[in-house]
């Protein structure tokens, strides 16, 4: 276990998005690694929450924008002589070849799992407390008493299509995260606001908490200016600001 909590916040929606996949897709390994009909289940669960996603956003055309950015900004330090020129021409060629992978990827992605009668039935009845117990969607429980190796190849099927989509969002996702430095920051009396530089294109905040601190941090703002309350609750109680000095990292993700 690290020593400290990292709490991440993104300063736009497209941040926000990839963000929110992100973690769905790291429950859908974890749990995809079980060999129960619990563990399918929660595993479709996860994946209805991503068609969600995708039925909302065009994933595929915000992925390339945000990719024709980089390769604009990675591609000016190739003039640079201090870069180092390796790193970024391999960082260039994953990114080609991601860009690639979208572009091959035509039509909406998602549309046609959602559209067959299992996902169609799952994703009506998740917005009920319990509703799909086997009285509510037999097909589904039929699904799920078959054996364990039987669901594993239908999940892959059914995962297949996004692996190109979910590639460039840690591609992506990992780029920002090391684009800054972490700096040592003082929140006087549980309280921190900083205003951001607006030529420069911030998009995620990084926040990493002793965790000796009995607080939480919470955070809110945009791209211009934002604020770090820490909290703090004690027992089932209401959270109410920690008074004391808080010591942290931040990380102010830019690229």
């Amino acid at each position: 276990m690290s020593d400290s909590i990292l709490y991440e916040f993104p300063l736009n929606e497209r941040i926000r998005v990839f963000m929110r996949l992100e973690r769905l897709f790291q429950e859908i390994d974890y749990f995809n690694r079980g060999a129960a009909a619990q563990d399918s289940r929660v595993v479709v669960g996860r994946l209805i929450e991503v068609l969600t996603i995708f039925s909302r956003f065009d994933l595929r055309s915000e992925l390339l924008k945000e990719i024709d950015r980089h390769n604009q900004v990675l591609g000016k330090l190739l003039d640079n002589p201090h870069v180092d020129q390796p790193k970024v021409r391999n960082i260039l060629s994953a990114l080609e070849e991601i860009g690639s992978q979208l572009y091959r990827n035509t039509g909406k992605l998602g549309q046609s799992l959602m559209e067959a009668d299992l996902f169609k039935g799952i994703a009506q009845r998740t917005s009920i407390a319990g509703g799909t117990c086997s009285f509510d969607l037999p097909l589904f429980h039929y699904w799920l008493e078959q054996d364990g190796a039987t669901r594993k190849a239908d999940l892959a099927l059914w995962l297949e299509p996004f692996a190109s989509i979910r590639s460039a969002i840690q591609l992506l996702m990992g780029f920002l995260r090391s684009s800054a430095t972490a700096t040592t920051e003082t929140a006087d009396g549980g309280f921190f606001q900083k205003t951001l530089d607006h030529n420069l294109p911030f998009q995620l905040l990084r926040v990493a908490v002793d965790r000796r601190y009995p607080c939480f941090a919470e955070i809110s703002g945009g791209k211009h200016r934002f604020t770090i309350r820490f909290m703090t609750q004690v027992d089932s109680d209401r959270p109410t600001p920690f008074k004391e000095d808080v010591d942290f990292r931040l990380t102010c993700c830019v690229l």
